[in-house]
Protein backbone atom coordinates (compact mmCIF):
# COMPACT_ATOMS: atom_id res chain seq x y z
CA UNK A 1 0.00 0.00 0.00
CA UNK A 2 3.01 2.39 0.49
CA UNK A 3 4.03 2.01 -2.71
CA UNK A 4 0.71 2.94 -4.02
CA UNK A 5 0.65 5.76 -2.21
CA UNK A 6 4.50 7.42 -3.07
CA UNK A 7 2.97 6.33 -6.81
CA UNK A 8 -0.21 8.99 -6.01
CA UNK A 9 1.79 11.87 -5.03
CA UNK A 10 2.31 14.34 -7.73
CA UNK A 11 -1.44 13.58 -9.20
CA UNK A 12 -4.25 16.02 -9.01
CA UNK A 13 -6.60 14.69 -6.18
CA UNK A 14 -9.67 13.76 -8.21
CA UNK A 15 -7.67 11.65 -10.98
CA UNK A 16 -5.44 10.02 -7.97
CA UNK A 17 -8.65 8.67 -6.35
CA UNK A 18 -9.96 7.44 -9.45
CA UNK A 19 -7.24 5.70 -9.89
CA UNK A 20 -6.77 4.55 -6.41
CA UNK A 21 -10.25 3.12 -6.84
CA UNK A 22 -9.45 0.71 -9.90
CA UNK A 23 -6.58 -0.57 -8.10
CA UNK A 24 -8.57 -1.76 -5.13
CA UNK A 25 -11.03 -2.94 -7.38
CA UNK A 26 -8.82 -5.01 -9.56
CA UNK A 27 -6.98 -6.28 -5.98
CA UNK A 28 -10.94 -7.30 -4.72
CA UNK A 29 -11.58 -9.23 -8.05
CA UNK A 30 -8.24 -10.55 -7.55
CA UNK A 31 -8.94 -11.84 -4.43
CA UNK A 32 -12.63 -13.46 -5.00
CA UNK A 33 -11.21 -14.97 -8.06
CA UNK A 34 -8.49 -17.08 -6.02
CA UNK A 35 -11.45 -18.41 -3.78
CA UNK A 36 -12.31 -21.77 -4.79
CA UNK A 37 -15.93 -22.19 -6.39
CA UNK A 38 -17.69 -25.11 -5.06
CA UNK A 39 -18.14 -28.47 -6.41
CA UNK A 40 -20.78 -28.79 -8.85
CA UNK A 41 -22.47 -31.60 -9.66
CA UNK A 42 -20.15 -34.75 -10.44
CA UNK A 43 -17.15 -32.52 -8.91
CA UNK A 44 -15.05 -32.91 -5.76
CA UNK A 45 -12.32 -32.29 -3.84
CA UNK A 46 -9.51 -34.12 -1.89
CA UNK A 47 -8.13 -37.38 -2.49
CA UNK A 48 -10.28 -40.71 -1.25
CA UNK A 49 -8.63 -43.12 0.73
CA UNK A 50 -9.26 -46.43 -0.04
CA UNK A 51 -11.82 -47.43 2.39
CA UNK A 52 -11.84 -51.36 1.91
CA UNK A 53 -10.97 -53.35 5.28
CA UNK A 54 -11.86 -49.85 7.60
CA UNK A 55 -14.96 -49.05 9.65
CA UNK A 56 -16.61 -46.25 8.48
CA UNK A 57 -19.27 -44.22 10.32
CA UNK A 58 -22.30 -43.32 8.32
CA UNK A 59 -24.14 -40.57 9.47
CA UNK A 60 -27.86 -39.30 8.95
CA UNK A 61 -28.53 -36.80 5.87
CA UNK A 62 -28.18 -33.45 7.83
CA UNK A 63 -29.74 -31.38 5.84
CA UNK A 64 -33.21 -31.58 3.62
CA UNK A 65 -35.76 -29.96 2.99
CA UNK A 66 -39.58 -31.84 3.31
CA UNK A 67 -38.71 -33.41 0.24
CA UNK A 68 -40.76 -36.44 -0.44
CA UNK A 69 -39.16 -39.86 0.25
CA UNK A 70 -36.54 -37.80 2.33
CA UNK A 71 -37.41 -40.21 5.24
CA UNK A 72 -35.81 -43.13 2.72
CA UNK A 73 -33.00 -41.48 2.54
CA UNK A 74 -30.56 -42.99 4.65
CA UNK A 75 -32.52 -46.54 3.77
CA UNK A 76 -31.28 -46.26 0.08
CA UNK A 77 -27.95 -45.11 0.97
CA UNK A 78 -27.08 -47.37 3.44
CA UNK A 79 -28.01 -50.15 0.66
CA UNK A 80 -26.23 -48.35 -2.05
CA UNK A 81 -22.93 -48.55 0.24
CA UNK A 82 -23.81 -51.89 1.33
CA UNK A 83 -24.35 -53.17 -2.45
CA UNK A 84 -21.08 -51.41 -3.69
CA UNK A 85 -18.49 -51.81 -1.03
CA UNK A 86 -19.03 -54.97 0.78
CA UNK A 87 -15.29 -54.81 1.69
CA UNK A 88 -16.11 -51.75 4.29
CA UNK A 89 -17.26 -52.31 7.65
CA UNK A 90 -20.18 -49.56 8.06
CA UNK A 91 -21.95 -48.57 10.83
CA UNK A 92 -25.03 -47.08 10.26
CA UNK A 93 -27.25 -44.44 12.09
CA UNK A 94 -29.01 -47.54 13.71
CA UNK A 95 -26.08 -49.35 14.76
CA UNK A 96 -25.21 -45.80 16.07
CA UNK A 97 -28.19 -45.06 17.34
CA UNK A 98 -28.41 -48.48 19.35
CA UNK A 99 -24.68 -47.98 20.81
CA UNK A 100 -25.58 -44.63 22.23
CA UNK A 101 -28.53 -45.87 23.78
CA UNK A 102 -26.23 -48.52 25.16
CA UNK A 103 -23.69 -45.96 26.61
CA UNK A 104 -25.51 -43.27 28.22
CA UNK A 105 -22.28 -41.54 29.54
CA UNK A 106 -21.09 -40.43 25.95
CA UNK A 107 -22.53 -37.10 24.88
CA UNK A 108 -22.76 -37.52 21.30
CA UNK A 109 -25.03 -36.40 18.38
CA UNK A 110 -25.55 -37.42 15.22
CA UNK A 111 -28.78 -35.36 13.68
CA UNK A 112 -28.43 -31.57 13.15
CA UNK A 113 -25.06 -31.54 13.20
CA UNK A 114 -23.67 -27.87 12.20
CA UNK A 115 -22.55 -28.43 8.85
CA UNK A 116 -23.72 -25.53 7.07
CA UNK A 117 -19.91 -24.49 7.15
CA UNK A 118 -19.78 -27.32 3.96
CA UNK A 119 -21.59 -24.88 1.91
CA UNK A 120 -20.44 -21.77 2.61
CA UNK A 121 -16.74 -22.43 2.85
CA UNK A 122 -13.85 -24.84 1.77
CA UNK A 123 -13.56 -26.76 4.97
CA UNK A 124 -10.25 -28.11 5.50
CA UNK A 125 -10.03 -29.17 8.98
CA UNK A 126 -13.48 -29.55 10.95
CA UNK A 127 -13.58 -27.55 14.26
CA UNK A 128 -15.75 -28.04 17.49
CA UNK A 129 -18.58 -28.94 18.13
CA UNK A 130 -18.82 -31.02 15.40
CA UNK A 131 -15.37 -32.69 15.49
CA UNK A 132 -16.09 -33.48 19.21
CA UNK A 133 -19.38 -35.39 18.62
CA UNK A 134 -17.01 -37.46 15.68
CA UNK A 135 -14.36 -38.11 18.12
CA UNK A 136 -16.60 -39.18 21.02
CA UNK A 137 -18.25 -41.58 18.50
CA UNK A 138 -14.63 -42.65 17.34
CA UNK A 139 -13.89 -43.59 20.78
CA UNK A 140 -17.43 -45.32 21.27
CA UNK A 141 -17.33 -47.59 17.34
CA UNK A 142 -13.88 -47.79 16.78
CA UNK A 143 -14.25 -46.17 13.38
CA UNK A 144 -12.02 -44.60 11.51
CA UNK A 145 -13.35 -42.57 8.77
CA UNK A 146 -17.51 -41.02 8.65
CA UNK A 147 -19.36 -40.10 5.45
CA UNK A 148 -21.29 -37.24 6.65
CA UNK A 149 -24.00 -36.24 3.81
CA UNK A 150 -24.40 -32.44 4.27
CA UNK A 151 -27.24 -32.44 2.11
CA UNK A 152 -29.92 -33.77 0.53
CA UNK A 153 -31.90 -32.02 -2.35
CA UNK A 154 -34.06 -31.70 -5.59
CA UNK A 155 -32.24 -29.64 -8.19
CA UNK A 156 -33.74 -27.30 -10.36
CA UNK A 157 -32.53 -29.62 -13.50
CA UNK A 158 -35.13 -32.44 -11.95
CA UNK A 159 -32.97 -34.62 -9.97
CA UNK A 160 -31.97 -35.57 -6.45
CA UNK A 161 -28.35 -33.95 -5.60
CA UNK A 162 -26.29 -34.65 -2.61
CA UNK A 163 -23.59 -33.34 -1.03
CA UNK A 164 -21.29 -35.18 1.23
CA UNK A 165 -17.73 -35.19 3.04
CA UNK A 166 -15.60 -37.81 4.24
CA UNK A 167 -13.70 -37.38 7.40
CA UNK A 168 -10.90 -38.71 9.20
CA UNK A 169 -12.08 -39.31 12.77
CA UNK A 170 -8.80 -38.95 14.46
CA UNK A 171 -7.76 -35.84 12.35
CA UNK A 172 -10.48 -33.83 11.53
CA UNK A 173 -9.14 -33.75 8.30
CA UNK A 174 -11.47 -33.51 5.68
CA UNK A 175 -10.55 -36.03 2.80
CA UNK A 176 -13.15 -35.39 0.30
CA UNK A 177 -15.54 -33.62 -0.56
CA UNK A 178 -18.00 -33.59 -3.55
CA UNK A 179 -21.44 -33.19 -4.93
CA UNK A 180 -23.32 -36.14 -6.77
CA UNK A 181 -26.51 -35.90 -8.97
CA UNK A 182 -28.82 -38.54 -9.38
CA UNK A 183 -31.17 -39.31 -12.87
CA UNK A 184 -33.62 -36.83 -13.71
CA UNK A 185 -37.03 -37.92 -12.07
CA UNK A 186 -40.06 -37.18 -10.66
CA UNK A 187 -39.63 -35.87 -6.76
CA UNK A 188 -42.14 -38.46 -5.82
CA UNK A 189 -40.16 -41.32 -7.94
CA UNK A 190 -38.21 -43.29 -5.25
CA UNK A 191 -36.04 -44.46 -7.97
CA UNK A 192 -34.79 -40.93 -8.44
CA UNK A 193 -33.64 -40.63 -5.35
CA UNK A 194 -32.10 -44.24 -5.57
CA UNK A 195 -29.61 -42.95 -8.26
CA UNK A 196 -28.13 -40.03 -6.33
CA UNK A 197 -27.56 -42.51 -3.40
CA UNK A 198 -25.81 -44.58 -5.68
CA UNK A 199 -23.89 -42.63 -7.75
CA UNK A 200 -22.46 -41.52 -4.27
CA UNK A 201 -21.49 -44.68 -3.05
CA UNK A 202 -19.72 -45.05 -6.54
CA UNK A 203 -17.97 -42.01 -5.99
CA UNK A 204 -16.83 -42.89 -2.49
CA UNK A 205 -15.86 -45.99 -3.74
CA UNK A 206 -13.77 -45.91 -7.13
CA UNK A 207 -11.60 -48.90 -5.85
CA UNK A 208 -15.22 -51.27 -6.02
Amino acid sequence: MLAVEEGMRGIPGRSGAVLLGLLLMVVYAWGCASRPSPPGPGEARGVLPDLRGQRVLVLPVQLRDGLPHEALADAELAYALRTVGPAVEWIFPPDIDALLARSPGVSASIRDLPVGVFLRAEVRRIGDPLYGDLRRLSTLTGAGMAVIPVELRYSDVGAYRITAALVSLRSGHVDWFGVVEGEVGLAEDPGALASATERLARALLPFG
